[in-house]
């Protein structure tokens, strides 16, 4: 898929809009000549005579402006997005995983983390040192938000500009082959959050080279990427390379396509069929798994299945039917897109059937919504879930965590369910301790206006919704940002280390009995009762017992061995278990 001199030289640029470029490297102008390409693929420039090796700042001239703009394809931006790029060469990595073999999703837990507030230093060696404790929390792939070039000190990661750049914040990309390298040694996958469906509101020069953006043609977030315009042959190419550096040159096992529902793509080849085969060839080349995974909300099967299917053959999607599903039930929160899952019944369908909307009326959306899985084509770990992740705790206003407001029970309700279920489980930074502290949206533009307009607009957002705007933080206060780090001294307090010791249980679990995770659709069996608040499903030999409500529970036909009870000791009688209230409870045939 590699184009005619698409980037394969050190400077070489793709500016089709341009009359006249000149590369300025180290402080020396190096006119830049245009060069053969495929049909589709014009606007390429070179340097023949600029620096050949040693590392270089640099930057473009265009049309004859004497400002330099960074490179579109920066490895680095040192000095931040707005100012000039300096070479850097993965390969100059010694990498030490050789000895790794890699993960495939089904059967893995995935544990998702914001670099800058996972640690109090916010970088990834030190989130490196943490990975020790992941591997002793039992999960298998860390998946780190973006972290790619953004304006500014802290975000999110979703406003990046620089997507072949490392924050530098972060440590830029050596500490990250650093972290990969040490994750990889601890048994631990890598999947990279990326982002294609749209750029940051600062930083962004794409526009300036080349129709990278189709103007006027907006998702929720700005300009959509131009994928089936004019010149989108190249805007293809140059994400599809990106994908590439992560899953080639900095070794990561996988990567999470941000919100693929906001990619607008009517060419009859979509963008994630071609990345999804983009991952199967390196995954061939390598020797080693390459995960795909999709964040979507359209409930599309087809994003799973094969692409000899007509699929776009992917490794797996979110799910967030299952989150709705969960956190309803054991918050009775049912306002917004929360009002369709209130009930027992729809978590077992969910657990069932994967989607609660497969087809069925959405009354958030007001209309019908998803599409049925063909279930002899997609496996339930096909699936990724969770009960908190960044989105959902922090788009609520305040970015309150459920510990923020559920005592222990419900906490290790929501566990057990997501630890247990059919799919693949995803716990978010903290979640395994409860952890106390918030994790609210927080950004740092330095552009006063672009501050200004992000924080009222946030309020406003909220205030609309019947929120004191008092009670909404400001995403532009620093304090935001310093509140959303995790507290570590918690792991060693009270119920935070019983819920972590809770977490470490579950995950043995999964691993000792492989049936939770590899058994297929229409292989889990579900009862439930509304009234009474019980609901309980079998994987195999293994049944997993749970009491939603506020009063004990006694079930009947329960045989086998109690493998495990989050409040102790369940009672058991002949062929019957009493569960407490809030409680959950896994039993061996």
């Amino acid at each position: 898929m590699t184009l005619v001199n698409a980037g394969s030289e050190r400077f070489d640029v793709w500016a089709p809009d341009a009359s006249a470029v000149v590369l300025l490297a180290n402080g020396q102008q190096y006119p830049m000549k245009q060069v053969a390409a495929a049909p589709g693929a014009e606007g390429w420039w070179s340097a023949p005579d600029a620096p050949a090796d040693a590392e270089v700042d640099y930057g473009y001239l265009l049309d004859g402006e004497t400002q330099p703009l960074p490179d579109p394809r920066s490895r680095r931006v040192p000095n931040g997005v707005h100012a000039l790029s300096r070479t850097y060469d993965p390969a100059s990595h010694v990498w030490q995983d050789a000895g790794w073999h890699g993960k495939e999703l089904r059967g893995s837990v995935i544990y998702e983390l914001h670099v800058g507030t996972f640690t109090p230093e916010g970088t990834l060696d030190a989130a490196a040192g943490k990975l020790g404790y992941l591997a002793d929390l039992g999960v298998d792939f860390v998946e780190l938000l973006p972290v790619n070039g953004f304006n500014g000190t802290h975000n999110w990661g979703y406003d990046g500009v620089q997507w072949f750049a490392v924050h530098e914040g972060y440590g830029g990309p050596a500490a990250y082959q650093r972290f990969v390298d040490a994750a990889h040694a601890a048994g631990l996958g890598v999947i990279q959050d990326v982002v294609y469906n749209h750029l940051g509101p600062s930083g962004n020069y794409l526009p300036r080279f080349g129709p990278y953006l189709k103007q006027g043609n907006a998702n929720t977030w700005g300009d959509s990427v131009n994928l089936d315009g004019p010149g989108s042959d190249v805007v293809r190419e140059y994400i599809l390379d990106n994908a590439a550096l992560w899953l080639r040159d900095y070794h990561v096992d996988g990567l999470r396509l941000d919100a693929v529902h906001a990619l607008r793509d009517e060419r009859a080849v979509h963008l994630l069929e071609d990345l999804g085969a983009l991952g199967d060839a390196i995954s061939a080349e390598t020797g080693l798994p390459k995960t795909l995974i999709a964040e979507s909300d359209l409930n599309d099967p087809r994003l799973l299945y094969p692409r000899d299917a007509n699929g776009y053959g992917l490794a797996g999607q979110w799910s967030d039917d299952f989150h709705h599903a969960v956190h309803v039930n054991v918050t009775g929160e049912t306002t917004g897109y929360y009002a369709d899952f209130a009930s027992l019944g729809v978590l077992a369908k969910v657990l069932n059937d994967g989607f609660l909307h497969d087809g069925s009326y959405s009354s958030f959306r007001g209309r019908h919504h998803g599409r049925t899985i063909n279930t002899s084509l997609v496996h339930p770990a096909a699936l990724v879930v969770c009960n908190q992740n960044h989105d959902q705790i922090g788009n609520r206003a305040v970015g309150d965590r459920l510990s923020q407001s559920l005592p222990y029970g419900p906490l290790a309700v929501a566990a057990v369910l997501t630890l247990t279920s059919p799919f693949t489980p995803m716990l978010f930074m903290g979640e395994e301790f409860g952890a106390s502290t918030p994790w609210q949206f927080f950004t740092s533009h330095p552009e006063p206006e672009l501050g200004k307009a992000t924080a009222e607009g946030r309020i406003h957002e909220f205030e609309r919704m019947g929120w004191d705007p008092a009670v909404v933080p400001d995403p532009q206060d620093p304090e935001t940002f310093r509140r959303s780090k995790l507290d570590w001294a918690e792991v060693s307090e009270g119920d935070h280390a019983r819920l972590l010791s809770l977490y470490r249980s579950l995950t043995a679990l999964r691993r000792e009995h492989p049936e939770l995770a590899r058994l297929g659709f229409g292989e889990t069996h579900v009862q439930f009762d509304d009234d009474a608040g019980w609901l309980r499903f079998r994987r195999g030999p293994v049944e997993v017992l749970v009491n939603f409500a506020s009063k004990p529970v006694r079930l009947e036909n329960v045989g086998g061995t109690v493998l495990l009870s989050t409040e102790g000791a369940a009672q058991q009688d002949g062929g019957s278990l009493t569960l407490a209230s809030w409680s959950a409870s896994i039993v061996l045939d």
